[in-house]
């Protein structure tokens, strides 16, 4: 189902709101939601728990190469710690820093400052933990748990786009992940998964405009990067049916490594892109998974009549980052 001009309407509100402090467009009206909260009770005992409420300790420098380490942070939630693995190296933060010292034959110091059951409200104290390992490039995975929490879009957003500001200020590149589209995940029943659905996608398209406004640049997670996971959901997802297995959050970093690659000028930015405005890219990545939105100018302006410029880049989930 295409929703690219009702989701483009809304990701310009919901900046809107945001940048003028207002709350913005609820996630539900009063009057669904007994119904959902009955459906999302129903989902939470149909979905088992993970190892642990905490991904392993991932801290540390990775890549068998000489030279000074390049500096790189993690923030986010659940699935930016790789909540439901057990093995340092099959969290997605892991994974990146593993192929991006590869790609720049220099070791990788990773920080990892997000926390397992996060909002975007709590990203400022994981800025604050990040910005002490002086990051060079900080990766941010941030959106499911402000859909299931309820949290006002516009707030989030708020809060994101202040993350992504005063790390880039602080001198680091940005690339985040956006709101995964919970819609793919199996337990959620209807009408629950389609509202979940399509919030996930409203939230996720506000967030690239925020995240571009801000100087950073955005992967659209979409229905968690691929037919794979609503095809494969018992390969694609762990044993609690919601967050990643191995192979999903392998998945996840291919997709985020080729842009955190260019955020760093590891190599020439790829030139089957497409110019378009803010807003339409925004929803267009929204439901392109893998699609990387970042600004650009055209005949030297940075916005035209609908926004800011941007290109956008549909990358293949999964690729690698020789592929781009």
């Amino acid at each position: 189902m295409i929703w690219t001009p009702g989701v483009a309407r809304t990701a310009r509100r919901i900046a809107a709101a945001a940048a003028l402090g207002g709350g913005g467009l609820t996630a539900l009206g009063a009057a669904t939601y007994g119904l959902l909260l009955a459906e999302a009770l129903v989902a939470r005992r149909a979905v088992g728990r993970p190892h642990g409420m905490e991904g392993p300790p991932s801290d540390g420098v990775y890549g068998a190469f000489g030279g000074e380490p390049l500096r790189m942070a993690m923030l986010g939630d659940s699935i930016s710690v790789g909540l439901g693995t057990s093995d340092p190296a099959e969290t997605p933060a892991v994974l990146i820093a593993h192929g991006l010292a590869v790609i720049a034959e220099r070791p990788v110091r990773l920080t990892v400052a997000g926390r397992s059951g996060a909002t975007s409200a709590e990203l400022g104290e994981q800025v604050d933990t990040a910005l002490r390992a002086r990051p060079e490039i900080a990766v941010i995975f941030v959106g499911a748990n402000d859909v299931t929490s309820q949290s006002r879009p516009a707030h989030a957003v708020r809060h994101l786009q202040k993350a992504v500001r005063r790390l880039r200020k602080a001198g680091a590149e940005v690339v985040v992940g956006t709101c995964p589209d919970l819609g793919t995940v199996r337990p959620i029943a209807q009408p629950l998964r389609w509202v979940t659905r399509r919030w996930s996608r409203q939230l996720a398209a506000a967030q690239t405009v925020a995240v571009v406004e801000a100087g950073g640049r955005t992967v659209a997670f979409a229905d968690l990067l691929g037919q794979e996971f609503d095809t494969n959901p018992a390969e694609m997802f762990g044993l609690d049916r919601y967050h990643p297995s191995a192979q999903g959050y392998l998945q996840i970093a291919y997709a985020v490594l080729p842009s955190v690659c260019s955020a760093l000028e590891l190599w020439p930015e790829p030139r089957a892109r497409r110019t378009e405005s803010i807003y339409l890219a925004a929803a267009q990545a929204a439901e392109e998974p893998g699609a990387e939105v970042s600004a650009t100018r055209v005949a030297g302006r940075a916005t035209g009549p609908h926004g800011r410029w941007v290109t956008m880049l549909g990358r293949r989930p999964g690729m690698r980052p020789n592929d781009a």
